[in-house]
């Protein structure tokens, strides 16, 4: 008898264990939701918000993970009516014919196999009263914020928030909500809505106090900022202090943050925090084309050098690997000073030795110059530099040619991108306006260059993009046997025609080739995505060189065209390969190919 009951209990144990654990067990859950009179874009926002409709892409298993979904959907499905405008509701969800609500967490049934979600909407409500008090002059409302209009808890937020906005932009930094009341009138389908705002007292900048771990001086960080103290209070302004400091590329993080309380004087201080980027950064780079060979190039950067959030770049090169022509190279280093002058000024010293070997001539190059930058927005800078330049050529004017410079130039740059390493849309103005003044008799002139740059986007998403883009150069002053051949123009290769070999169209001299004085230079692009990542280009571009300063109807020209393959990299930009051919012109010999990262322009 007593063998018999520890079997009999151990069985009865047994059970229990397996019914104390069925609860556990996964369920699949069907599901189902009812909402007429609701759209089927609203529909599909609470299909895909809902906790129980998507339980089982959240992975919930057990009926309590599912009660529990379901008691937060009723949150959740009517703040999204409410987003939409209605404000007199009646939701169900129904868990195997229950009501949820109604369900205790303390005894939730072994099992749930249906949930079902009723949704009686009601009236859409419009709004009756629409007032926010007080506004600062010249506020914009929002449009959706007016009686009449339909009744959203988005244009209500939207509303509070351009009236403190407006305040804050008036100097009034600490600007609130003071009270909001919302009355709904369910017999007129009326939403009543008064927003009462808190603008607080007008104040202005006072300090900004440096902490965090930054290597960066203290001196430095305050002359780059440029922190407005004593001004009157502005975002925009703040704004402009944090972006500067970015645009350093020295730190990793800038926080700048108000005090709670201003000073007795009116004014508010700030505190600065900063985490600093890793100082050094080391980068690579390959390009490869089925004439010119393998280029090779490589950066390395120091990011504050000198605790001064300076920026040193060495930059090398070596180029035409394996090509047809000569091996050659470059070496550039390039200092920025951005504690010099004013907040969104910097100064530069920039070196360069070089030396290019092409078919039509070769040439060493050693220049020194320094400058200064202003940068006017984020898309918009221009600099200007003074310097020196030598270089010794072998061309088609002669062998051993010494040409010794000052040179001004000047550059601005107005980037309108989307994306600078693959654009979609918007537009890239690159101007270039050099005077060189001869010394030791060399003569002396002006060398002008612009490159500009224009995207769009047609249908839906992105999917197909026109691109383009126009060359311009001109040297006026000497005759083309008076400048050095790497101030004049040729065309042909990557950056210029592709299809064409490298620098192969000049203008003919004797038995040889050089660069003209002016160039236009033309390329069109319809790249279409096939998938996500992958994407097929047509392209044809087109290249005039001239002897004169300006395009005439004589002038050499040629043209290639081709069709390429993208495929996204991310951040890094396209995968590309270009495969082109000669479609004008007597400079080219058949098919060219152009392996590199990022689009042709």
């Amino acid at each position: 008898m007593q063998a018999g009951r520890r079997r009999g209990g151990l069985k009865n144990w047994c059970a229990g264990v397996f019914f104390a654990l069925a609860p556990t067990c996964a369920m699949a859950l069907e599901t189902s939701l009812a909402a007429p009179g609701l759209s089927d874009d609203l529909k599909k926002q609470i299909e895909e918000t809902s906790s129980v409709m998507t339980a089982d892409n959240r992975g919930l298993d057990t009926p309590l993970e599912v009660l529990s979904a379901a008691l937060s959907d009723y949150r959740t499905i009517v703040q999204i009516l409410y987003d939409a405008g209605y404000f007199g509701p009646s939701v169900s969800i129904k868990l195997d014919g229950k009501e949820a609500a109604d369900l205790s967490s303390l005894s939730v049934p072994a099992q749930i196999n249906r949930a079902t979600i009723t949704i009686r909407p009601g009236k859409a409500y419009n709004f009756g009263t629409a007032v926010v008090q007080p506004l600062a002059p010249d506020t914009e409302l929002p449009e959706e914020f007016a009686s009449g209009k339909l009744a959203t808890t988005g244009a209500i937020q939207q509303a509070t928030s351009a009236g403190i906005q407006a305040w804050k932009d008036a100097g009034h930094a600490k600007a609130k909500l003071r009270d909001q009341q919302i009355i709904a009138r369910h017999a007129q389908a009326q939403l009543d809505a008064r927003i009462d705002l808190d603008q607080g007292p007008r104040l202005k900048f006072g300090k900004m106090y440096i902490e965090g771990g930054t290597d960066v001086r203290h001196s430095s960080i305050e002359k780059i900022a440029g922190f407005p103290s004593g001004e009157v209070y502005s975002p925009e302004k703040l704004q402009k202090v944090g972006t500067r400091l970015r645009r350093t590329g020295t730190f990793s993080t800038v926080s700048i943050q108000e005090r709670d309380t201003p000073n007795p004087d009116g004014t508010l201080d700030f505190d600065a925090t900063f985490e600093d980027l890793p100082k050094r950064r080391l980068t690579f780079g390959v390009e490869l084309a089925s004439r010119d060979g393998l280029d090779v190039t490589a950066t390395w950067t120091h990011r504050n050098v000198f605790r001064r959030a300076q920026r040193l770049r060495f930059e090398a090169a070596i180029r035409n690997i394996g090509g047809s022509e000569d091996i050659d190279g470059r070496l550039g280093l390039r200092l920025d000073q951005p504690d010099r002058l004013g907040p969104d000024d910097n100064t530069f010293w920039s070196a360069l030795l070089e030396r290019r070997n092409t078919d039509n001539y070769s040439v060493s190059v050693a220049s020194l110059a320094y400058g200064a930058r202003r940068t006017f927005s984020d898309e918009l800078y221009a600099e200007a530099a003074v310097g020196f330049s030598i270089s010794n050529a072998d061309d088609a004017y002669g062998d051993g040619r010494k040409f010794r410079y000052f040179i001004i130039p000047f550059r601005s740059e107005w980037d309108k991108r989307d994306s600078k390493v693959s654009a979609t849309r918007g537009y890239y103005l690159d101007s270039q306006f050099m005077p060189f003044v001869g010394i030791s008799g060399t003569d002396t002139g002006l060398r002008l260059f612009f490159d500009g740059r224009a995207y769009t986007s047609l249908g839906t998403g992105g999917r197909i993009v026109l691109a383009g883009r126009v060359q311009l150069g001109s040297i006026l002053g000497p005759p083309a046997d008076g400048v050095t051949p790497d101030f004049l123009f040729f065309s042909g290769g990557a950056g210029t025609v592709r299809g064409q070999p490298y620098e192969s169209l000049g203008v003919p001299v004797g038995t040889g080739i050089a660069g003209g004085k002016s160039f236009l230079g033309l390329s069109g692009e319809v790249r279409g995505k096939v998938t996500e990542k992958l994407s097929l280009v047509g392209f044809y571009d087109y290249g005039i060189v001239d002897t004169s300063s300006f395009i005439g109807s004589g002038a050499e020209y040629h043209a290639g065209a081709g069709l390429g393959v993208r495929y996204d990299l991310g951040g890094f930009g396209p995968l590309r390969l270009d495969l082109a051919v000669p479609v004008q012109g007597d400079t080219g010999n058949g098919l060219q190919f152009y392996i590199g990262i990022g689009q042709a322009f």
